[in-house]
């Protein structure tokens, strides 16, 4: 089995900004167990930052990205070596991985990554995956981490995705506001969650919250991986969650899982403008699967290449995204136009916007 566990930066980091070392040490403990059952186990952590101000003595967490990326810096061989030392007690040889959110984006490297992290799983090594924070463009853009780990799970076609947590799972309420709140143990449509209050409160050091393990969680299940957000604070937690035992609250994957490459334009290709269509092309792309032609076009908004990806838009909703084979400034040259007026206009050109097999439905 391969089990993708992320820990959040109440895991890794204490109120002081120093490492939870007992909480590091049972969760370590589990992986190595795991690990010696011949499972495959990659763990997304988050804390970097959190240990780097404490190394600089900060009491609060940075607003300014240089400052962020500066404590990143300073926190990151602190916390790999922090795995590195727990692991290794289990036999367990650790490996550090960096990824920016260029690498989700950019289709090669994202394969590239596929085959480095399934290289060391190969080498029965635990890579321990974190965020390229000194290297991002974007305030620190995976959600403290949640997203990262839905991602690395969706890549590598990853069985089980644990999100340990310290609380014990996604309740009614914030159960630290509301005592009343009750425990959700089992999701199988995320519309039941609506009715609740899914907050984005987080520790002092965080950037995610339960909202965005809830959305880590969506993300994983659409592409058939088992998702459980859990206290990974409680000893053993982990080891019940990959074993399909009761804790925390657990997400039932999709039973037809999207494909890979659909999962990664939804969710990790930005889209760089948006193409405008009229109601019959917005119905064709939904209800046959039809590639979108140029004739269904009304217009194209911002400005993008052959190769981006680009929303498609419909009035005031969206209908998907997909990836574009035209410029915007080649696109706006023959929408609304049928496809043999293009050919004439553009011999060489495609004879789809978008190609179906590009296309995934918002």
């Amino acid at each position: 089995m391969q089990v993708v566990a992320k820990l959040g930066s109440s895991i890794v980091a204490a109120e002081d900004g120093s490492v939870r070392a007992d909480v590091l040490d049972r969760v370590c403990a589990q992986v190595a167990e795991l690990h010696g059952e011949g499972h495959d186990v990659a763990m997304v952590t988050s804390g970097a930052i959190a240990l780097g101000m404490k190394v600089m003595g900060f009491e609060e967490r940075p607003r300014a990205m240089d400052e962020l990326q500066a404590a990143s810096a300073v926190g990151q061989g602190t916390l790999f070596r922090a795995y590195e030392e727990r692991l290794a007690r289990g036999g367990v040889h650790a490996a550090q991985v960096l990824l920016s959110s260029f690498d989700v984006s950019n289709r090669v490297n994202y394969l590239n990554a596929r085959a480095t992290l399934r290289r060391l799983f190969e080498w029965r090594a635990v890579p321990v995956i974190n965020e390229n924070d000194t290297t991002a463009t974007d305030e620190i853009t995976f959600g403290d981490n949640d997203f990262l780990a839905a991602q690395v799970a969706i890549l590598l076609g990853a069985d089980k995705l644990v999100l340990l947590t310290d609380i014990d799972g996604v309740h009614t309420a914030d159960p630290r506001r509301r005592p009343d709140a009750e425990l959700i143990p089992l999701v199988e449509d995320f519309r039941e969650l609506a009715r609740y209050e899914i907050g984005s409160r987080t520790s002092p050091f965080g950037s995610g919250g339960m909202r965005s393990k809830v959305a880590a969680a969506e993300m994983a299940t659409a592409a058939g991986i088992d998702v459980t957000i859990c206290n990974g604070t409680e000893a053993g937690t982990l080891l019940r969650a990959v074993r399909g035992e009761a804790v925390g609250t657990r997400f039932v994957p999709h039973r037809e899982s999207t494909p890979s490459f659909k999962l990664w334009l939804r969710y990790a290709k930005p889209a760089q403008g948006a193409v405008r269509i009229d109601e019959g092309a917005a119905r064709a792309l939904r209800e046959a699967g039809s590639s979108l032609l140029p004739v269904g076009v009304t217009g194209v908004e911002g400005r993008f290449e052959v190769g981006d990806a680009v929303e498609v838009r419909c009035g005031e909703e969206t209908v998907g995204k997909g990836i574009v084979n035209y410029s915007s400034s080649e696109l706006d040259q023959i929408k609304g136009l049928k496809s043999d007026r293009v050919r004439e206009l553009m011999p060489h050109a495609a004879e789809e916007v978008v190609h179906r097999d590009f296309f995934v439905l918002a």
